[in-house]
């Protein structure tokens, strides 16, 4: 499970970042609104986030922070928070009267437990300040039921409480986290009321692309850590070998598959070399938008 999402968004002619609030620091922060900004990338690791960042602000030619973000004094100390878990328990620091402080501080921090994985954002501080208990072999430490608390996961509908892609054992979050869509409820005269967490007009919510999913795929399975380029390149040309022999035996089912196991070699070749799919993706695209050139026996040669 991954601990935190950070976007690399882009405010096209002004700048590249990350973020781990979207609404906060884009919309809020800067006062740009939906289809003003737009999300590169996902990472979930925050070193990640920065090499990320650092790419897509020479790609798009911006100039690159000095101090990459994950060495940001305001970064360095994130998610610190000493807690014990136990198979009922999450048993806090702090009193219940310091609680919810230390919690805001830790916003986007997370913990396994034999229920699931659970993490801090508004709605689970809600949740918990609702719901805490203090020690009563400590004073100055405060506790929470486990199970209690993925329950809590598991009667609330995925959009009304965006998860970041964690799921408790009883499958109360769905996997894939947020999703994005637009909603004919929600306009200027209309404010939205179907996304409970926003008090302004904020019409979509944001859904992991098929490549994030592929690369959080990979990375659960230790491909990126124990994976090398190598062996990925002979992976391309076999998957490259078994759709060639799909389409000489014109079956049409076995094509589409085999495309698609390429595109996920691709995805993590990419990833193992350094470079988002997504920028190779582009870089290719700004090289061939406009060549000029004619088809000849079924290709196109450029001039």
């Amino acid at each position: 499970m991954k601990d935190i999402t950070y976007y690399i968004y882009h405010i096209p002619g002004k700048k590249i970042g990350v973020t781990t609030n979207l609404k906060s620091r884009v919309e809020d922060q800067q006062g740009y609104g939906p289809g003003e900004y737009e999300i590169l990338a996902r990472r979930y690791n925050i070193s990640e986030a920065a090499k990320y960042e650092a790419l897509y602000q020479r790609m798009y030619g911006y100039p690159v922070d000095i101090v990459p973000y994950d060495k940001l004094n305001c970064n360095k100390n994130k998610l610190n928070m000493k807690i014990n878990v136990t198979e009922q328990t999450t048993t806090f620091p702090c009193p219940v009267n310091k609680l919810k402080g230390q919690l805001m501080d830790n916003i986007g921090m997370t913990w396994e437990t034999d229920h699931g994985v659970f993490f801090i954002n508004e709605y689970s501080i809600k949740w918990i300040m609702a719901n805490i208990k203090t020690s009563m072999f400590n004073k100055q430490r405060s506790y929470i039921y486990n199970k209690a608390f993925a329950r809590f996961y598991d009667n609330h509908q995925t959009h009304d409480y965006p998860s970041n892609g964690h799921v408790t054992r009883t499958g109360g979050l769905a996997p894939t986290g947020m999703k994005e869509r637009s909603y004919e409820c929600c306009d200027e005269n209309n404010p939205c009321t179907c996304e409970p967490q926003f008090s302004k007009r904020i019409n979509r919510h944001l859904e992991p692309s098929q490549f994030d999913l592929i690369r959080e795929w990979a990375d659960e399975r230790g491909l990126y850590e124990n994976g090398d380029t190598k062996t990925q390149a002979l992976k391309l040309v076999e998957e490259v070998g078994e759709t060639c022999r799909a389409i000489l035996k014109e079956d049409r089912e076995e094509v589409i598959d085999g495309i698609g196991d390429c595109v996920v070699v691709l995805t993590n070749l990419a990833e193992l070399v350094g470079v988002p799919i997504e920028i190779c993706i582009e870089a290719a695209y700004d090289e061939i938008k406009d060549r000029t050139g004619k088809m000849e026996n079924g290709t196109y040669k450029k001039d």
